[in-house]
């Protein structure tokens, strides 16, 4: 008669049920890392977004003002007799509306480098892969 041996699991071995609790555990831990990741990316586009946001208020608030200073000159204008106080009124009107240009140049530049996450984009394609045991 033979007789069957039945091997036991060593001490130092893990068992089946604490590799699958280990890897359900890694692959949590995994997917959690990724969404933060995600989250700081966002973050910063966010921040640039808000940044881009402000010049464009910035810039539409001294339009604004070269408008007021604009429609003053002209005002001037009707009323000349001789070079004075509406050249001045159009010197300013110019340095504002080249204020208002620059600020919206800055905004359109932040707005720019807002994006998606792209890092956490490609991790979270790979991951699949990883699973597999691909690379």
């Amino acid at each position: 008669m033979a007789t069957e041996t039945v091997q036991t699991p060593k001490d130092d071995e893990p068992t089946i049920g604490k590799l699958v609790h280990d890897a359900s555990q890694d692959i949590s831990t995994l997917i959690r890392k990724e969404i933060q990741l995600a989250k700081s990316e966002l973050k910063i586009s966010a921040q640039f977004g808000v940044a881009g946001i402000v010049f464009f208020a910035a810039a539409a608030f001294i339009a604004v003002l070269a408008i007021i200073m604009l429609s003053v000159s002209i005002a001037y204008f009707i009323n000349w007799a001789g070079l004075g106080l509406h050249w001045s009124f159009l010197i300013v009107f110019g340095l504002y509306l080249l204020l208002a240009g620059l600020l919206g140049y800055l905004g359109v530049k932040k707005v720019k480098n807002v994006g998606p996450p792209e890092k956490a984009i490609e991790q979270g394609r790979e991951i699949p892969k990883n699973l597999k045991g691909k690379k």
